[in-house]
C-alpha cells in the first residue's frame, strides 16, 4: 500500500450510513467499502438498503448490511445500534446523513405535522443516534461521527427555513458532543453544498445558471462529496474534532 492507501484505510472497520441507500449517502456508504470498511445501510426504505447493500458487496467484496429504520423516531433506534453490534461487535464510524427538506409556496403552509417532522429526522434523531453510539464508541476505546449538514444552515433561504434551521442545530450539536465524547471520539460536521442528486430534481431556479455566484460555477456531481467524507472517516482526520467542513463548491 502506498502512503495515501495506508492514511485513508478503513480496513477491519465498521461504518453505519444513516440515509445511505442513495444520493450521498449511498455515495458514502460505497465509498468506505471501496476503502476497505464493511457497512451498514440504513434507510426507511428496506428494499432500497437491500439493493444497494448488494451492489456494494458485489463491487468491494466487503460486507454491507441492510437495515430498516426511521431515524426520526427514538423507538427505532435501540434496534438499529444493538443489530449492528450483534452483527459486527462494534461500530467504528457514524454518518448521520439522514435528513429531508420538503417543498413549500409559502411559510404559512409549513404545518407544525411537518415542521416537527423535519426536526425529529434532521435533528432529534442524530442526537438520540450519537448518544447511543458515542457511549459505546467511548467504551471501546474510539470512533467517528460524522453530522452531514448543509450550506443552507449559514446562508438560509425562504424556501426551506425548516431545514435549514434544523441543520444549524446540528452544526451546534457537533460541537457539543466532541466535547462530550472526546478525548477518543471525533465529531466532525460535513457541509455539503447543492450536488446534483435526485433530490435536486425537484429545485426550481428559473432559467440560466444558478450557481454562477459560486467560486466554481456549478452543483457538485455525487461522487465528489467523497474526499471530504473519507478524510473524517479515517486517520487522516486525526486531529480533527468539533470542525465544519465544507464542500459547497464555494457559497457566496
Amino acid at each position: 500500500m502506498g502512503y495515501a492507501d495506508t492514511l485513508f484505510d478503513l480496513t477491519g472497520r465498521v461504518v453505519l450510513v444513516t440515509g445511505g441507500s442513495r444520493g450521498l449517502g449511498r455515495e458514502m456508504a460505497m465509498a468506505a467499502a471501496r476503502c476497505g470498511a464493511d457497512v451498514v445501510i440504513a434507510s426507511r426504505k428496506f428494499d432500497t438498503c437491500v439493493a444497494t447493500a448488494k451492489e456494494i458487496e458485489a463491487e468491494t467484496g466487503c460486507t454491507a448490511m441492510p437495515y430498516g429504520v426511521h431515524v426520526g423516531r427514538w423507538d427505532e433506534l435501540d434496534g438499529l445500534v444493538e443489530a449492528v453490534y450483534d452483527r459486527f461487535g462494534k461500530l467504528d464510524v457514524l454518518v448521520n446523513n439522514a435528513g429531508m427538506s420538503p417543498t413549500y409556496d409559502k411559510l404559512t403552509d409549513v404545518s407544525e405535522k411537518l415542521f416537527d417532522a423535519v426536526v425529529n429526522l434532521n435533528l432529534k434523531g442524530p442526537f438520540r443516534l450519537s448518544a447511543l453510539v458515542g457511549e459505546r464508541m467511548v467504551a471501546d476505546g474510539g470512533g467517528v461521527i460524522i453530522n452531514v449538514s448543509t450550506h443552507g444552515s449559514l446562508r438560509p433561504h425562504p424556501s426551506f427555513i425548516p431545514y435549514a434551521a434544523s441543520k444549524a442545530g446540528l452544526n451546534a450539536m457537533t460541537e457539543g458532543l466532541a466535547a462530550a465524547f472526546g478525548p477518543t471520539v471525533r465529531v466532525n460536521t460535513l457541509m455539503p453544498g447543492p450536488f446534483l442528486t435526485d433530490i435536486s430534481k425537484a429545485w426550481n431556479f428559473g432559467e440560466g445558471n444558478p450557481f454562477k455566484a459560486h467560486a466554481l460555477g456549478r452543483a457538485g456531481d455525487p461522487h465528489e462529496i467523497v474526499g471530504a467524507a473519507v478524510f473524517l472517516m479515517s486517520d487522516a482526520s486525526s486531529f480533527t474534532t468539533g470542525s465544519i467542513l465544507r464542500a459547497d463548491g464555494g457559497i457566496p
